[in-house]
């Protein structure tokens, strides 16, 4: 039986998701927040349309992992420059910590999953895999 791409695609991401909320458990993470604390790595102080479009993430569904993420104390929110219609997203301390573990997680993840498989191979896959992406979000 030959593996169809979506069926592949669907497993290898619910499989890595698993691995990854398990590794993280200790931390007290919950499903969506390792994704938003990665991203708020490099866009720290972001507004919610900015994270929930670059992490594929409906609004609705941001706004609840971003209360649980303020409530656990992971996040500040704030106003820029008196503008109280938007609200910037900006990472705690504590969640400086588990940007770490996070990191960790997901490093450790792609280093088992390109185990065995050659540094031009993971280029090759990494470039078609990006190629996919933009075939499917072009409009």
């Amino acid at each position: 039986m030959e593996l169809s791409f979506h069926y592949m695609l669907m497993t290898n991401h619910l499989v890595l998701q698993k691995k990854l909320m398990n590794s993280l458990r200790a931390d007290g993470l919950t499903l969506g927040q390792p994704k938003v604390l990665d991203y708020l790595m490099e866009h720290d102080g972001a507004n919610q349309k900015e994270i929930a479009q670059a992490c594929h993430i409906e609004p609705a569904s941001l706004t609840s992992i971003l209360n649980g993420m303020e409530e656990k104390g992971m996040i500040e929110r704030k106003m820029l420059h008196g503008n109280r219609r938007s609200m910037h997203i900006f990472v705690s301390p504590k969640g400086r910590q588990l940007q770490k573990s996070i990191s960790d997680a997901f490093k450790a993840l792609e280093d088992a999953a390109f185990a065995g498989i050659s540094e031009n191979d993971r280029s090759k896959f990494m470039h078609i895999f990006k190629q996919i992406y933009d075939n499917l979000t072009e409009n």
